[in-house]
């Protein structure tokens, strides 16, 4: 069997307190986090073409090393 690697501060326990979290969401629960995810002040969501995806996220990575 080999090793699972996780996400840097990730570990075993905290994927299962996240899929633990999603599985015990009921359907209204889980539309009501998404909606709220979308109400942020400081952030937004757009659709970008997939050819420009490496682009945007070049620009966002030279933000904030500044």
């Amino acid at each position: 069997m080999s090793k699972q690697h996780f996400p840097a501060g990730w570990d075993e326990g905290w994927v299962q307190r996240v899929l633990e979290h999603y599985e015990a969401q009921s359907d209204d629960e889980a539309v009501a986090e998404d909606e709220a995810a979308f109400e942020s002040p400081t952030h937004t969501a757009i659709e970008v073409p997939v050819d420009l995806v490496p682009e945007v996220r070049e620009l966002i990575a030279k933000r904030e090393a500044d």
